[in-house]
């Protein structure tokens, strides 16, 4: 029995194994099969933070997939009418594998501690693994090959981009961190994700212009998450000069994608043009949360 709660948990086989599995329910799919590989399976979503695609791609998923999805909101009192072990036990009576969307990445350990089925991390403040599953899916689907690639995350050394750079470490890819430099990675971060890559390529930079110049993919996401409310003005005024549009797109490669996890902030982070433009993958990029997510259930359940 296996968890997801980064991808430090995934060798790189694993991940193509997921991915593989991913593409093939996609064709599947697409050609109009939907075969029931997780027929009465159940899946619990376990969410703390509201969510548009992660709730949606892991409930239709699973439909898809012949089993069925049951959302828990603050309405089942998880660490608060019991405890979390008594709940995590007793969830786990019930179901088969849980997608858990959490403020804290403890939270997520917390329940899979106890849990005696399958937790994947459906988002936490620390790594939203199944975000980055996605993300190299479509990088994937775009170039064929992932090997040498490369990845530039103009944004904060956030959840997202700490995902994307394990994912990039484990596949082979380059990954740049384009930022001001009080938002990098701290040293100790950064050579906590290259230590569970191997022979990985990871450059932090300010000058995002010069990191684009031969990029394959350029990702950006809002300059303040949730819980970062309050830093919103500082965080404008700081990425002021790293917004990705049509100039910063224009110094890249022809080729180059355009990715953003989403929602996004338009006019703020990225500009409309960007969004909407004929490099824009975004929409693909989130159909693909429901695929990927598909080959991660399957994988994991039927490992």
């Amino acid at each position: 029995m296996r968890h997801l709660l980064s991808l430090f948990d995934l060798t790189t086989d694993e991940i193509q194994d997921i991915l593989k599995l991913a593409a093939e329910l996609k064709a599947e799919l697409q050609a109009g099969n939907r075969v029931a590989h997780l027929a009465n399976h159940n899946l619990a979503l376990l969410f703390e933070k509201p969510s548009l695609r992660t709730r949606v791609s892991f409930e239709c998923g699973m439909s898809q997939l012949g089993g069925h999805a049951l959302f828990l909101g603050q309405d089942v009192g998880w660490g608060k009418r019991e405890t979390p072990k008594d709940f995590s036990e007793v969830l786990s009576e019930y179901v088969d594998v849980i997608a858990c969307r959490s403020f804290k990445h403890e939270t997520v350990e917390q329940l899979a501690q106890y849990s005696s089925v399958p937790v994947i991390n459906a988002l936490t403040d620390y790594s939203h693994p199944c975000q980055a599953l996605a993300d190299v899916f479509t990088i994937q689907e775009e170039f064929g090959e992932l090997q040498g690639r490369h990845l530039v995350f103009v944004g904060d050394a956030n959840n997202v981009s700490r995902s994307l750079a394990i994912a990039c470490g484990k596949l082979g890819l380059r990954f740049t961190l384009a930022c001001p430099a009080s938002y990098q990675f701290t040293a100790e971060e950064k050579a906590e994700i290259e230590s569970g890559c191997g022979d990985f390529e990871f450059t932090h930079t300010d000058d995002a212009m010069q990191a684009v110049a031969d990029a394959d993919a350029i990702y950006t996401d809002v300059w303040a998450s949730m819980g970062q409310e309050k830093e919103q003005k500082q965080r404008e005024q700081d990425f002021a000069q790293f917004q990705v549009n049509e100039e910063l797109m224009a110094a890249a490669p022809g080729h180059a994608i355009f990715l953003h996890c989403l929602p996004a902030k338009r006019g703020q982070e990225v500009t409309d043009g960007v969004m909407d433009g004929t490099q824009s993958r975004i929409i693909a990029q989130a159909g693909n949360r429901m695929h990927a997510q598909k080959g991660l259930l399957v994988w994991l359940l039927n490992s």
